[in-house]
């Protein structure tokens, strides 16, 4: 690395999870209006992601975990059960012992 904020992985998260997160990056361009929600939460010395889109015709959920080989992609007809969906993961995941560090909108940049 040149200096401390150059980042030089040594995969390539997009390429490697690029057919598991396409269906999710594309949820917002064929449906217009969409919400976005990311949760970013740490165990140990684990991160994991729960990220949810929705819009009046459907959602889609997204969930990377570390212990897992790629991350899970749900998508929804009803965006209400959606909700209700990742609302109850967050909760479990909290009684699992994982804390929330971010719940909000994405993270960009």
């Amino acid at each position: 690395m040149s200096n401390e904020f150059d980042y030089d992985p040594e995969w390539d998260l997009e390429e490697y999870f690029d057919e598991e997160l396409a269906e999710f990056d594309e949820f917002d361009n064929e449906l217009g209006d969409v919400a976005m929600r990311t949760a970013v939460m740490q165990k140990n010395d684990m991160i994991a992601l729960l990220c949810i889109k929705t819009a009046s015709a459907g959602a889609a959920i997204c969930r990377v975990d570390p212990r897992e080989d790629r991350p899970a992609v749900q998508i929804y007809d009803d965006a209400d059960a959606a909700v209700e969906w990742f609302t109850k993961s967050l909760r479990t995941s909290k009684s699992n012992g994982w804390n929330v560090i971010y719940d909000g909108l994405p993270l960009q940049g």
